[in-house]
């Protein structure tokens, strides 16, 4: 297993894990918990960004060295 292949995994465990707090939050009354649910789909969305970019990334990488 890569460093690529460990980022990756880690990348998309945070976006699931940003998910499920985003729902929660999504499902509970409140301005506040509104403004938490907003919040938590900006950061899901830039970890999502970076799990792609991880992806391309390692693809290239595995491509170019021969992994």
């Amino acid at each position: 297993m890569t460093v690529f292949d460990i980022l990756i995994l880690l990348a998309i465990g945070a976006v699931a894990v940003t998910l499920g707090f985003g729902l929660k939050a999504l499902f509970t009354p409140g301005a506040q918990a509104r403004s938490r649910s907003n919040k938590l789909m900006r950061l899901r969305v830039a970890l999502q960004a970076t799990a792609i970019v991880l992806l391309v990334v390692g693809m290239w990488w595995k491509s170019t060295q021969g992994g």
